[in-house]
């Protein structure tokens, strides 16, 4: 009824990374050179998000990526309560991240 679930929940995404340093205390604000914000429903039908942001300078943009899958996720709810409100965010977490203090590399459980 709201319109395309997916679509708009990757605009609302990558409209919040962007936005990061308004929405998080402290964090400073970035001119992102990148935002990329994916999803698609895994075998159980779940919907898995995946942001990635990218800039060129010495800092990390993790909040960036974290705030821009987290409103994509937050924007699923929203447009998808009216059929249940059930629905479950989990799993939030960085997977990978290069520059700024320390880098990261996870992989996701199977």
């Amino acid at each position: 009824k709201k319109g395309p679930v997916f679509q708009t929940a990757i605009l609302a995404g990558i409209m919040a990374a962007k936005r990061t340093s308004e929405l998080i205390p402290l964090c400073h604000p970035l001119m992102l050179d990148d935002c990329q914000v994916r999803i698609q429903l895994d075998g159980a039908g779940h919907a898995v998000i995946d942001c990635s942001a990218e800039v060129r300078h010495t800092t990390g943009v993790e909040m960036e990526a974290l705030t821009g899958a987290s409103v994509a996720a937050l924007t699923i709810y929203d447009m998808c309560k009216a059929l249940s409100h059930d629905i479950r965010i989990t799993g939030v977490e960085l997977l990978d991240k290069t520059g700024g203090k320390q880098d990261v590399h996870r992989t996701t459980d199977p």
